[in-house]
């Protein structure tokens, strides 16, 4: 009734109340004292319901399903004391009141949670003396072999720039190779609105306020069920004209908004992992401010998990709709068509690791929360996702979907753009480097090298340009 029909939850979980016999509050008091200790924060987002002390006495306060307001229904009639210990609320005002009592822990785990789980694996740890003599060494090499090349170095020069240069190359025309070849899951029979599993959605602003109202409709034009869409605003408490935009359409109950507090890093992935625990879907998605992903898109990857049980993680496409706005975005056009029309489909073919994209990728939650989520201080979390799922041996595929967003339009926006992802990549190399040996036992000789070559070349090709 409440997704479907448009009914007011408030409205709803009062009825609820009144056919159970139960006292309904439409808020959660916050200064009660909440006992709300868990052992394992990530079921935080299923919880339908914790206890408070008021007036030396536990009380329930609770958001049910359909079966358990019948099921309190009958247990209000057998037991009299039922009508003192339970309170129904709205699931919105319960989720705020879980929020609010968890707040520290949840900022404490997304910046904290990679690093506990996967030591070492983070962005936030200074570099190694070795690993910093080494980094020098090979600077200082290659400003030697640029200097001295035009005099006696160019027997040694020469092969280091095929490794350089024409090794990624190969590996770049090898790929379209794969380009052609059709995936056994192309042409798979999509789930019907009954079998879709409750799929989340995360989408993290900050000062984007005027691309809520589009970001809104692009969600909503979604061709999934509205009771199983779990869509997350998440939002920092330092940007309250994103704030107000995001609380203009909380109207529709699909939507709920995690306000992250103010505290650093002030990046995506700490937002992302901030709002992991509260993630109540099988799968969940990630998507950008501008984005607009195809209707069908979670339909076809819920479809996907499905049918392959192997796969841990797919990537839709993502398409530059303004190409021909400048010779910039027509540019940036073509390298989004090379990225993720050819190369992240062939990496998924040859069980390479793949760097993902910054957004439209799809997780199987546990798969997720297993893998530690992102790493909040690197700026490029998607890419070192992408090669952590491979190091630990999930499986990373593409989609056949696509999700339209816009290219930067000026110089230097886009020359900020490159930057930040330049530092990601570098950090993103470094960090899976930091121990070379365990890399190459984890992922493999043919993986290890594929990074190498890949993600190296990424640092090259931009330094270049």
């Amino acid at each position: 009734l409440i997704h479907r029909l448009g009914v007011d939850e408030s409205e709803t979980y009062k009825h609820a109340a009144r056919y159970c016999s139960l006292p309904f509050s439409p808020l959660v008091p916050r200064n009660l004292p909440f006992n709300t200790k868990i052992d394992r924060l990530d079921i935080l987002g299923s919880l339908d319901g914790f206890y408070a002390t008021l007036f030396d006495r536990e009380v329930l306060f609770t958001s049910p399903s359909m079966y358990k307001i019948i099921a309190l229904g009958e247990q209000v009639i057998v037991s009299t004391d039922a009508k003192i210990n339970i309170c129904i609320v709205p699931p919105g005002a319960l989720n705020e009141a879980k929020m609010a009592s968890h707040s520290e822990r949840l900022m404490d785990e997304a910046r904290q949670r990679l690093a506990r789980r996967w030591p070492f694996a983070s962005a936030h740890l200074d570099l190694t003396v070795p690993a910093r003599l080494v980094f020098l060494i090979v600077l200082f090499s290659l400003i030697g072999f640029v200097a001295f090349a035009p005099l006696s170095l160019t027997p040694i020069l020469l092969p280091f720039l095929f490794i350089l240069f024409l090794l990624p190359a190969w590996f770049r025309l090898a790929a379209l190779f794969e380009l052609n070849r059709s995936s056994e899951m192309d042409n798979m029979r999509l789930l019907d609105d009954v079998d879709l599993p409750l799929y989340s959605v995360l989408i993290p602003l900050r000062d984007e306020a005027q691309m809520v109202p589009q970001l809104a409709r692009a969600m909503l034009a979604l061709d999934y069920p509205p009771e199983k869409l779990d869509i997350k605003f998440i939002v920092e408490s330092t940007c309250p004209k994103t704030l107000a935009a995001v609380n203009k359409v909380l109207v529709n109950p699909c939507f709920e908004l995690v306000e992250v507090p103010k505290g650093p890093p002030h990046t995506k992935p700490k937002a992302l992992d901030y709002a992991l625990p509260l993630v109540r879907g099988k799968y969940v998605v990630i998507y950008d401010a501008e984005d607009i992903p195809a209707p069908d898109q979670l339909r076809r990857a819920a479809s996907r998990f499905h049918n392959d049980i192997k796969v841990d993680c797919v990537q839709a496409e993502l398409v530059i709709d303004n190409a021909d706005e400048s010779w910039l975005t027509a540019l940036f056009a073509a390298e989004y068509s090379g990225l993720f029309g050819v190369m992240l489909p062939a990496l998924s073919r040859w069980r390479f690791p793949m760097p993902l994209g910054g957004t439209s990728n799809h997780f199987r939650v546990r798969s997720l929360r297993e893998v530690g989520g992102w790493d909040a201080f690197n700026v490029t979390e998607d890419a070192d996702l992408g090669v952590r799922l491979s190091r630990l041996r999930y499986r990373t595929g593409t989609l056949l979907s696509h999700t339209y967003e816009e290219a930067p339009v000026g110089v230097g926006q886009w020359m900020r753009q490159r930057t930040r992802w330049m530092k990601g990549w570098m950090q993103t190399f470094v960090v899976h480097n930091r121990y070379p040996v365990k890399f190459l036992r984890d992922a493999g000789w043919r993986s290890f090298l594929a990074f190498q070559i890949y993600v190296g070349s990424l640092i090259d090709r931009k330094s270049v340009v």
